[in-house]
């Protein structure tokens, strides 16, 4: 069975990873100027058809299909992917998660009308497209606020913390136009939490315990599994906000949903339709990881176990070299992405595992400090 991907970064090269045991083949559909480093060797690299500005969809859907070597099935592993084409793929092969899921979250205005509409807890928002409307909209929330452009936007990338009068005065200085954003009140959150969720074509679903995070500018910096103290109330919630947002997308592989905690309520922050840096850990800290659990779902096979045994964590190793002679511990496990290394680039992460949380967490912060103390 082939699998096509559109994208190959580190999530392609990890799914490809995971892939390649079940027997599985792969395409990789890279974006223009993109050399392919992480999947080397793991797949065909193909390159959008010369002249693909000019083509009808229907072409080049049919030329991307072709060049991608006739895969079973489609995927993708970010949200920033043309929408149209993979409709227009759906007359091929099988594409999954649906278009109309990866719509909704890669333009936070649709992502945020979504969680709305399926009746989930988020921050309160509004959407602007001029620099009054942010203006307006500031006055309206009350500082403190974070503007996040409504698309192209990721770790920390096109978001701003205003904290003052004097933020928003520089911000609006600075920025005689916008592009459309979402305008956030900053919430005092306890913790940042995240679910690694999963969708078969049949309607089966399986959850990974929840995922505690720490993020450094908007970047995710270490997780740890299960999250602890989730008590009974946090736990009902994270099963209705599951089945909420399951019974309203025709959803087909691993959601990752990102939320606060605040004053033991659940807020909801960002969706992503496809596997996830806090999920990283399952490929050692779970029976089934993220990775071999969405080829699951999008091959209609059985989905695997998404039981842990003691905790596990994971370090992001940021615009930062290091080896796997310095990384590796006995419960230490290193990946390594095959990126060149730039400022906050994700260049690889380092996965543990342990028994007990005590010690776990203790190794983590020991961990960060060693690399970037």
């Amino acid at each position: 069975m082939r699998i096509g991907i559109l994208g190959c970064g580190q999530l392609a090269r990890m799914m490809a990873l995971a892939g390649w045991p079940m027997g599985l083949h792969f395409s990789f559909l890279a974006d223009p100027g993109d050399t392919g480093d992480c999947v080397k060797g793991l797949g065909d690299l193909i390159e959008y058809p010369e002249g693909h500005e000019s083509l009808s969809l229907s072409s080049l859907a049919e030329q991307v299909y072709e060049s991608m070597l006739r895969p079973d099935v489609i995927t993708v592993e970010k949200e920033s992917v043309p929408v149209a084409l993979l409709e227009a793929l759906k007359s091929h092969c099988s594409v999954y998660p649906d278009p109309k899921a990866v719509r909704v979250c890669q333009n936070r205005g649709c992502e945020k009308e979504f969680i709305e509409g399926v009746g989930a807890s988020m921050a309160p928002k509004l959407v602007v497209n001029t620099p009054d409307e942010l203006a307006t909209a500031v006055k309206e929330l009350t500082l403190p606020v974070i503007v996040k452009t409504c698309e192209d936007g990721y770790d920390g990338l096109n978001q701003w913390k205003l904290d003052s009068d004097d933020d928003l005065e520089a911000f609006l200085s600075e920025h005689k136009e916008i592009a459309e954003s979402v305008v956030e009140k900053r919430v005092d959150f306890s913790r940042e939490i995240s679910l690694i969720l999963v969708r078969a074509a049949d309607g089966r679903t399986a959850a990974y315990p929840p995922t505690q995070n720490w993020h450094e500018g908007g970047i995710l910096r270490a997780s740890f599994a299960p999250a602890e103290a989730v008590d009974e109330s946090l736990a009902t919630q994270i099963e209705d906000l599951k089945e909420r947002v399951f019974g309203n997308l025709n959803y087909v592989g691993v959601l990752a949903i990102e939320c606060f905690v605040v004053d033991g309520k659940l807020l909801v922050n960002e969706l992503a339709p496809r596997v996830h840096n806090s999920g990283h850990w399952t490929q050692q800290g779970a029976h089934t990881s993220q990775f071999e659990n969405h080829l699951r779902a999008i091959c209609n096979l059985p989905l695997g176990s998404t039981a842990v045994s003691g905790c596990a964590g994971m370090v992001n190793l940021l615009g930062v070299e290091m080896d796997a002679q310095k990384a590796l511990r006995p419960n230490a496990f290193f990946h390594t992405y095959n990126k060149s290394v730039r400022p906050n680039r994700k260049v690889g992460h380092i996965n543990l595992v342990a028994e007990e949380a005590q010690v776990l967490r203790a190794q983590l912060t020991e961990m960060l400090g060693e690399i970037y103390d």
